[in-house]
Formats: structure tokens, C-alpha cells, sequence
């Protein structure tokens, strides 16, 4: 018998014991229940598992049984992410998933079962056959962080992770914090789109974005093109630095009205001054028409996002945003990378410096909003299709530098 298979084994029986969130996905609480009041289960279902760096498997599992509180999900749409392609390669992510583990964050689907906190009461009216979206982590509402409105940094914040998979069992805390209903119109593969979405929603807002304003983005994955779509809906003017034609192209498509191809990253600062502002003088302007002889004596952008996270990309940012401008450290470099910036310049020029992180049980409602309403769209981010069984694979082509936006995953064949 496998190693994981023994473990669900010893996890299902009727006892009270503590387990490592990194076996299952769903954090640390008691597992005690009891079976007679659950579905009996005969079968299996397939899942990823992350067992370390560069390695993912996909096994028949036993579905774990349902605690009070929580809900089970039949997934119907799961999306590759960034994040987790970060998390193949270091082989874990300190914060949200140590292996073996369930694998995957971004999904929508159908509650397929319900366990109410008690028996004679059904939990927050929810019911079977209703389509919804759960974020992939729930704050505590108890600590210093959560009273002060900034859930991304409370103490406790709990991951889920499983979407990689036939089937998920929510916890109650991501039950009562964020899982939302989808109303029947909204494609499955849309609504995957919340999670990343809300974190993009979280640095616009600390950007404090506003329309008018001249924003540079630095990266054209699927974060900077998802910061592409919202800051041109805010009424920005929207200029893109990143790699790869593709990306590039859609960047325009979604709204950017200027693109610069960095190629191999050398020089970013002179590429992007250059492609943006002119040579010899001449101004090119973000806006239409020409800036303003008192912009040409300031040239730099009002807001600056770096959606990239290398050290040399942050150091660029505060290089190219203008006196008094902001920005956004968004792209979060690996554990231990350091930067040199010009103190000099941070003070002189009144620079606001900020690092968004993670997503409020807000952002992911507002995120939901925006992607109902059209604004942001899977058809605009999901390039390619990739069935379950062949997600090794897909990774490893991801590692390699494949260069897709997002990949749907689908997980019933």
C-alpha cells in the first residue's frame, strides 16, 4: 500500500487527533466525526499530489469524510497559476503547502455534499447542485490584523489547496469566509479566475489607481495582464513591459496603448525610457497629444506595478516612476533575494514604496463582481486545455518556459 493511501487510511479513523495541514490541504483542526452521518464512498478519485521539487503524481485517492461545517465540491474548471508553477519548481511554498500534498488553488464547481455545523441546521442555506467558487484562503476575523480590515496578514490565515482533482472538501472557516455563489450564467472556467483576480483587486486598490493616471506595468503574465484589464477599466493609460509576443499581443488587446518588448531583460530601464518618452528630446506621450513642457522636466510614470518578481525589476520600478509617484512591489522575489535602491532618489523625489500581498474576503468578492460583469474573461487568459492525467507534463513544459497564459485543466476525462 502507497504511503499517501496509508496515511488517508489512518486520517478517517473516529479519533481526535492533530494532522499537518500539508497532507491534506485544509489546515490543522480535530478530526473527529461521525460516520453514520456521512455518504458512504466505494470509489476512488484521482488527484494530484506535490511530493516534492519538480515532482507531481497523479493517484486514486479514498474522499475524505465530511466534517461539521464543511462542504464537498465536484470541481468543473481548474486553472494553472503562477504560483503553483513557483511551487513545483522549489518543491514547496513555506506559507501555503509543504508535500506530499494536494496540489492546486484556482477552481469553480458544483457543492456535491453538506455537512451542517449541527445537525438541525443546514449550513448558510447552501445546497447540492449550486454552483460556486471558494477562494484558497480564510482569515481568522479574531486577531489584530482581521479587526483592522487587512485579512491578507492575519495570523492565522488558513490555505486550501486540491484543485487539481476530481472532487474537494472545503472547510467550515473557508465555508463561512469565501465560498460565494455563482449566478447560473458564469461559465465555470470565468469564475476560476476569482482567486488570482482578488489579488490583483487588492493591488489596485493599494495602489490607490484612478483614471487618468499613467501606470507601467512590469510583466505580461497573467498577473500584469489582469492588472492590464482593471487599470484600463478605471479609465488608466496603460503601458506594458514584458517577453513573449503572444502576452504582448493581448496586453494591447485588453488595453494597454503601449507595448515594450524587453527581450532579454538587459537594460530595462533605458528600453522602456527609450520606447516610452523618446530619444533626442522628443516626448512621446501616454495620453493623447504631447505631455506638457512641465511633465517633460518629470518624465516618469504616475504609478508603476511590478508583476515580474526579480530583483532587477524592482530595482527598475523606482527607477522609472516619477516624483512623487507610486510603487507597487507586486511580484514577490524568491526567499532570500536582496535589492539596491537609491535612497537618494527614494527621499528627493517623495516616493511612495508599497508590496501588496494575498487577497480580503473583499477583494475576492469584488474580484467576483468584476468577472460577472465581463471585465475580466477566461477567453482573454485560458490559451490551451490540458487533461488531468498529462498535468506532470504540463508542468514540466510550464518549467521549461511554454509560455502559456493559463491552461484549463480537466479534471473528469
Amino acid at each position: 500500500m502507497r504511503s499517501f493511501d496509508l496515511l488517508l487510511q489512518f486520517y478517517y479513523k473516529p479519533l481526535t487527533l492533530t494532522l499537518s495541514p500539508a497532507w491534506t490541504g485544509r489546515g490543522n483542526y480535530s478530526n473527529s466525526f461521525e460516520p453514520r452521518r456521512f455518504r458512504s464512498y466505494t470509489t476512488r478519485v484521482k488527484a494530484a499530489i506535490l511530493h516534492g521539487k519538480l515532482n507531481i503524481r497523479i493517484e486514486d485517492i479514498a474522499p475524505p469524510p465530511l466534517k461539521p461545517g464543511e462542504v464537498r465540491i465536484r470541481i468543473e474548471a481548474a486553472l494553472t497559476c503562477g504560483t503553483d508553477l513557483k511551487v513545483f519548481k522549489r518543491g514547496y511554498h513555506a506559507k501555503m503547502i509543504v508535500p506530499p500534498a494536494v496540489f492546486g488553488h484556482e477552481l469553480a464547481g458544483t457543492i456535491s455534499e453538506i455537512r451542517s455545523q449541527k445537525p438541525e441546521v443546514r449550513s448558510q442555506n447552501w445546497e447540492n447542485g449550486e454552483r460556486v467558487v471558494v477562494a484558497n484562503s480564510a482569515p481568522c476575523g479574531d486577531c489584530f490584523f482581521c479587526k483592522n480590515n487587512r485579512e491578507n496578514l492575519c495570523d492565522d490565515l488558513q490555505f486550501l489547496n486540491g484543485a487539481y482533482a476530481e472532487e474537494i472538501v472545503v472547510p467550515a472557516r473557508f465555508v463561512q469566509k469565501n465560498l460565494l455563489r455563482l449566478k447560473p450564467e458564469t461559465p465555470f472556467r470565468d469564475a476560476a479566475l476569482t482567486e488570482p483576480l482578488a489579488c490583483v483587486v487588492q493591488g489596485v486598490e493599494d495602489s490607490k489607481l484612478r483614471a487618468g493616471q499613467n501606470v507601467l506595468i512590469l510583466g505580461a503574465g497573467p498577473i500584469g495582464l489582469m492588472f492590464v484589464a482593471l487599470a484600463k477599466n478605471l479609465g488608466c493609460h496603460v503601458a506594458v513591459a514584458g517577453r513573449g509576443e503572444k502576452r504582448l499581443q493581448m496586453a494591447q488587446r485588453l488595453g494597454a496603448i503601449e507595448i515594450i518588448n524587453v527581450g532579454d531583460g538587459e537594460n530595462l530601464v533605458e528600453k522602456i525610457r527609450t520606447a516610452v518618452f523618446g530619444v533626442r528630446g522628443h516626448v512621446r506621450a501616454l495620453k493623447s497629444g504631447d505631455m506638457s513642457p512641465q511633465s517633460k522636466s518629470a518624465l516618469g510614470f504616475d504609478v508603476v506595478i511590478e508583476a515580474v518578481g526579480k530583483p532587477e525589476a524592482w530595482e527598475a520600478a523606482v527607477q522609472l516612476v516619477r516624483k512623487g509617484g507610486t510603487v507597487n512591489f507586486f511580484g514577490g522575489c524568491p526567499s532570500g533575494a536582496s535589492v539596491s535602491l537609491d535612497t537618494q532618489l527614494i527621499h528627493y523625489s517623495n516616493l511612495t514604496l508599497l508590496a501588496s500581498f494575498h487577497h480580503t474576503p473583499r477583494a475576492i468578492r469584488r474580484a467576483l463582481e468584476f468577472i460577472e460583469a465581463g471585465v475580466v474573461r477566461a477567453a482573454d487568459f485560458v490559451d490551451g486545455e490540458c487533461p488531468l492525467t498529462r498535468l506532470p507534463e504540463l508542468f514540466k513544459s510550464m518549467a521549461e518556459g511554454n509560455r502559456a497564459i493559463k491552461t484549463l485543466i480537466k479534471v473528469h476525462e
